[in-house]
């Protein structure tokens, strides 16, 4: 006699989606046995080709132990940290959609509340950042395709 197979728990993927809508995540996989699913979400397309990468060096330390040559406008360069977005996640930040492009935010630009100011690619997944705020960009402390870590701050929005 034939094996039967089981039908796809659709509560689960109703689940999935929920989760994917109460986290802001874009795209979740579960895998259970010889069943794999995969939930992801539409947002704004991005653009998946990736720039070559250049191998990562990490930078001699200065006396006080930060990094020889980090961004200006880290913690101790005097902006305000309340008002710096951080990274949420640790990964490659990018400042546009696609190598080439224009970037998804300048300073001095006014960004609005959930409006995408730019991308870390994590796991081979492209995660847009959106802004926690409405307000006016004051500093870029991220270099475009620059490592990032989990708290470190990004961008101030006045």
């Amino acid at each position: 006699m034939a094996e039967k197979k089981p039908g796809i728990d659709q509560a689960l993927i109703r689940d999935l989606a929920n989760i994917l809508n109460d986290t802001d995540l874009t795209e979740i996989e579960v895998e259970q046995d010889d069943l794999r699913i995969r939930v992801s979400r539409n947002g704004t397309p991005v653009a998946m080709s990736m720039p070559a990468m250049p191998a990562y060096q990490v930078p001699p330390a200065t006396a006080a132990g930060q990094p020889a040559g980090a961004p200006q406008g880290a913690p101790e360069g005097g902006h305000n940290a309340k008002n710096a977005v951080t990274a949420p996640m640790v990964g490659t930040a990018y400042l546009a959609p696609a190598p080439g492009s224009r970037p998804f935010i300048e300073v001095g630009a006014v960004v609005k509340e959930g409006q995408t100011i730019l991308i870390i690619e994590a796991m081979k997944t492209m995660n847009q950042i959106p802004a926690p705020r409405s307000g006016k960009v004051t500093e870029i402390l991220v270099q475009d395709a620059a490592p990032v870590e989990y708290g470190e701050p990004l961008i101030v929005i006045e």
